[in-house]
């Protein structure tokens, strides 16, 4: 049934009148809890996810401000191993690519606490963290990344350029969909980038998302969820040219865009941007119909890890979690998972050790609980780093330990 009253799309103004996916009602997920909260009211909003039927942004309605979500936030990127390979990775790929050197500047936006930036600072070259959040940018000065705590947009791009700083390469990485004004975040891109600069950006590919039932990536800290396609429109709006893209496995499968000024002909467009544009068209991601398909297979995938979790309880099996990410929280919400199924979760990050996830109440403990518990399964909840967490805690098999692997369907390895 559709609302009367609809919100617009965040990037052209569309009045939203189809469904992508409706998850229902679900607190912030990065929103952990302290002991003395728990006998508290949790806020809740409608996890209502709409494609708008003009541009094809698929997008959240954003019913809290950015500076409520990211001004004190619990995600430090450098607790992931793997995140920091891709960090320095990126790196030297970028130092390869284009004249990055001791006379650049390179920006980054959401810089979080230094992860990324650290890796040019290694080689001499000159960055500017741009981190909303004053909790986390203290640890990126630490790493001595210069770090400036505002949020970005063009109000912050004119003062930056003001002061003589612009951007010869200017990135972005799981920024873009936290951003409910994509239009002034955008448009602050290019003010704030050289007339030869690169601005690179990556984000969660709809794609993945839709084929691989991700809708746990699905939170109200992400507001947007692109395909090529639309971001190609976004930034076009905004007089800036999608150049060349790379698909990524990282957070289950992202594209790695590079931009450039309309005007500029020093990098020309890459044959990846036409094949994946065509792909995308191919696949219907201009036809409102293959969006609408989407929620079935999120109902099936829930039916399934319930049927799974009940089995195994009814069995006697003790399970556990692993981390405390903001997919998890969605997932655990949407399918009613508390401790009457998972007994504790934990998580390397120590700002979550001591608190409980939001919605679900579950306890967050350090890793060595698990050893301290010895759990039958261990539900891996960023099943983006699967890999890396198995190698981790390969020590459960000893006493007959198992992972589960929720998304896109359960998997249990032994």
């Amino acid at each position: 049934m559709t609302k009367t009253n609809n919100p617009k799309c965040r990037f052209c103004g569309t009045k939203l009148e189809c469904t992508f996916v409706d998850l229902g009602m679900s607190p912030l997920c990065e929103s952990y809890l302290s002991s003395n909260h728990l006998n508290q009211m949790e806020p809740f909003y409608p996890l209502h996810v709409y494609v708008c039927t003009n541009c094809f942004l698929v997008q959240l309605e954003a019913y809290v401000s950015p500076e409520h979500i990211f001004t004190d936030y619990a995600y430090f990127s450098s607790y992931s191993d793997s995140w920091l390979a891709h960090a320095k990775a990126y790196t030297d790929q970028m130092t390869d690519r284009f004249p990055i050197d001791e006379r650049s500047l390179v920006v980054e936006v959401a810089s979080n606490d230094g992860y990324l930036l650290q890796y040019f600072v290694q080689k001499g070259v000159p960055v500017l963290g741009i981190e909303p959040a004053a909790n986390v940018a203290p640890e990126a000065v630490k790493r001595g990344v210069p770090t400036l705590v505002k949020f970005f947009g063009t109000e912050t791009a004119r003062e930056l350029t003001a002061a003589g700083k612009q951007a010869d390469l200017l990135l972005g990485n799981n920024v873009l969909a936290q951003v409910p004004d994509l239009n002034d975040f955008v448009a602050g891109m290019k003010i704030l980038l050289k007339p030869r600069g690169v601005i690179t950006m990556e984000f969660p590919h709809l794609q993945r998302l839709m084929e691989e039932n991700q809708f746990d990536t699905i939170y109200h800290e992400h507001f947007s969820y692109f395909s090529l396609l639309t971001a190609e429109k976004i930034f076009a709006a905004h007089g800036l040219t999608l150049f060349d893209v790379e698909e990524l496995p990282t957070h289950g499968g992202s594209l790695r865009i590079f931009a450039r000024h309309a005007d500029d002909s020093l990098h020309p467009v890459t044959s990846r941007i036409g094949e994946l544009r065509a792909r995308e068209e191919r696949l219907g991601y201009v036809q409102i119909e293959t969006y609408s398909r989407f929620a079935d297979q999120v109902k099936e995938t829930k039916r399934k890890l319930l049927e799974f979790l009940i089995q195994a309880k009814r069995s006697g099996k003790q399970i556990a979690g692993y981390g405390a990410p903001g997919k998890g929280n969605t997932l655990l919400n949407y399918c009613s998972i508390r401790t009457d199924f998972i007994d504790y979760t934990v998580d390397r990050n120590p700002h979550k050790h001591g608190k409980f996830l939001p919605g679900t109440r579950i306890p967050i403990y350090p890793p060595d609980q698990i050893r301290i518990t010895q759990p039958d399964y261990l539900l891996i909840l960023p099943w983006n780093l699967k890999q890396e967490i198995m190698q981790q805690n390969a020590f459960i098999r000893d006493w007959g330990g198992k992972f589960v692997v929720p998304i896109p369907e359960v998997k249990v390895y032994s």
